[in-house]
């Protein structure tokens, strides 16, 4: 019985809400921002559907390194997709870098939207004049650098937290605002930025792990994840 509703959760898309999916691998159902879909390519092989745009029958996996590491290792995809799936050696890893990219690409059209600061002196008058909607710091940056703006943005808002994310290096936060050496940077309240930082929060979460939807969530539902 178990078997069979696993099966039908993974049947195709249709007739699934738009509100969520249940994971292949835990049988927690979330909201599609807190997964990933897959779906087998031409020739077979598992193809990471972060868009979900990709036709055929899709299977949905909680958005963490460790459960896209985990569903390959049980070979779970095979039978979420009905078919021989061929898994790519490192798919969680390729999964971390399509993140990446897209929340670098949002982050290059923030900027160029004039929705992004980089550099100390331009997130600080940023922090100033109350406009930060959140900040982002090299993983490079030193933690005390890293505690005094994040201070500082907590100030402007009588201590309502302002998210901190350090998913990007010092050379992909240079690439994407065509700086150098940039170590700060700050996203400025509109659309653009708020992508940015759905994006790059995802990126954080993914790289955490599942422990960080238990966190999301509370409780969550994980104790249902199969043997």
């Amino acid at each position: 019985m178990r078997r069979a509703m696993a099966e039908q959760d993974h049947d195709d898309d249709n007739g699934a809400d738009d509100a969520g999916r249940r994971c292949a691998l835990t049988r927690a159902r979330r909201p599609k921002d807190e997964l990933i879909r897959f779906v087998l390519g031409p020739d077979g092989a598992v193809v990471p559907d972060l868009k979900e745009r990709l036709p055929g029958r899709g299977m949905w996996l909680t958005a963490a390194q460790d459960a896209v590491a985990d569903a390959a290792k049980r070979n779970l995809f095979s039978r979420a997709l009905k078919a021989q799936a061929k898994v790519p050696d490192g798919l969680a890893a390729q999964v971390d870098r399509l993140l990446a990219e897209a929340a670098l690409a949002a982050l290059s059209l923030a900027n160029k939207a004039g929705e992004a600061v980089f550099g100390n002196a331009k997130v600080e008058e940023a922090i100033g004049k109350g406009r930060v909607l959140a900040l982002l710091h090299a993983r490079e940056a030193a933690d005390d650098g890293c505690r005094k703006l994040d201070g500082k943005a907590r100030g402007m808002t009588d201590g309502r937290p302002i998210p901190s994310i350090r998913a990007f290096g010092v050379d992909e936060l240079s690439l994407a605002s065509g700086r150098p050496n940039v170590i700060h940077a700050a996203l400025i309240q509109g659309g653009a930025a708020r992508n940015v930082l759905a994006a790059a929060s995802r990126l954080e979460r993914y790289r955490k792990g599942r422990v960080a939807f238990a966190t999301l969530n509370g409780s969550d539902t994980e104790k249902n994840e199969r043997d």
